[in-house]
């Protein structure tokens, strides 16, 4: 009993066995053509399976290069501007048609399928550019290789002069051990930058010591980008024409040069118009200040009121005539006579002394 319960569970796991899927990286990634070789202006189609599901690839023609040794140069050595792009499905199949170029370098030529993001992924089949020159590999070096043994990394931050557009900086930190069989010493690097699906930019880099076979050694290259650089960038490690690594980079947006052309628009235009008020205020004419108008109302003549005195003379040219007091009348005037006689004095005047030019009265 105790038997068959083993034999029992492995049948009832090969009967599961085709009902799961299989799992990505059980075997390597492989590239089909449907021709090996095909001239300049033609195309042909790629076929490939084993690789991660829902993966972009990026599929290139490559001189230069051989499935054993891989893409000597990198990039650099493939027509980039006509490649294509594919993605896998869920069972990690692709299937696409490439245009055929000539690769910028002389052939063997090979079909290279790399991923574009995520692990990273390749795999190379020979292919024949029809017409294109083929020269010979460079031999293989009989002394020490190096090889990549830990993942690569960035270390660094940015500062507040690269949030205004500095140059971002970081330095590249990896682990490399010698396999082959003579020490390496001095060995210079190349480091490139790559902004999207542009190749990148190459510069040359030497580490100061010795490396022995079998030995490992951490070196740390300083990396480096253009003033005001942002997005996303790979970083890639090469030694002896192959690609060791590469390095997913994301450089922000310099947010202080925008803050700062933001102000420039809004202070510029006010400094321009407050200069130009004060020219004009010093160049125009001056003009005198005017006193403030007055209020011209209507105005009526002035109106005298005379009362003409019966039977008196106009007085000479020349004199000066006593107007009346306001509160006697003409009739009751003391120096104003009635019917040629003058008038008698009131009870509340005054008395008066008798002149001695007075007229007597007479008898009758």
């Amino acid at each position: 009993m105790k038997g068959r319960i083993p034999a029992l569970v492995a049948l009832f796991a090969l009967l599961l066995a085709p009902l799961a899927p299989p799992a990505w990286g059980a075997g390597r990634p492989a590239v089909e053509l449907s021709a090996s070789q095909a001239g300049t202006g033609g195309s042909i189609t790629v076929t490939g399976s084993g690789w991660r599901p829902k993966t972009l690839l990026m599929i290139l023609i490559c001189g230069r290069s051989l499935p054993s040794r891989g893409v000597i140069g990198g990039t650099n050595s493939c027509a980039n501007a006509d490649g294509r792009a594919v993605t896998t499905d869920a069972r990690g199949t692709f299937r696409g048609k490439l245009p055929v170029t000539e690769p910028p370098v002389p052939c063997p030529c090979v079909v290279h399928v790399a991923t574009v993001t995520g692990a990273k992924a390749d795999a190379d089949a020979v292919f024949q550019v029809a017409g294109h020159a083929v020269e010979p590999l460079p031999a293989e070096s009989a002394a020490g290789r190096l090889s990549v043994l830990t993942d690569t990394r960035l270390d660094g931050s940015s500062g507040l002069l690269t949030w205004f557009g500095a140059p971002p900086s970081r330095t590249l930190v990896f682990t490399v051990g010698n396999v082959g069989a003579s020490p390496v010493r001095d060995p210079v690097f190349r480091v490139g930058t790559s902004h999207g699906v542009f190749a990148p930019q190459w510069d040359e880099q030497q580490w100061r010591g010795t490396i022995a076979p079998g030995g490992k050694a951490e070196i740390k290259l300083p990396v480096e980008l253009s003033a005001g650089a942002h997005g996303d960038y790979t970083v890639s490690l090469e030694y002896g024409g192959r690609v060791l690594a590469e390095q997913p980079w994301g450089v922000g947006r310099p947010w202080g040069v925008t803050v700062f052309w933001i102000l420039v628009c809004l202070v510029a235009p006010a400094a321009v118009f407050r200069i130009g008020m004060a020219v004009v205020d010093r160049v125009r004419p001056r003009v005198p200040a005017r006193r403030p108008a007055r209020h011209r109302g209507l105005r009526l003549p002035a109106l005298t009121l005379r009362v003409p005195r019966t039977g008196a003379s106009s007085p000479a040219p020349g004199t000066r005539t006593a107007s009346a007091l306001p509160w006697f009348t003409p009739d009751t005037d003391p120096g104003t006579a009635v019917n040629g006689r003058p008038s008698a004095p009131q009870e509340n005047s005054a008395p008066q002394e008798k002149s001695p030019t007075a007229p007597t009265k007479g008898n009758t």
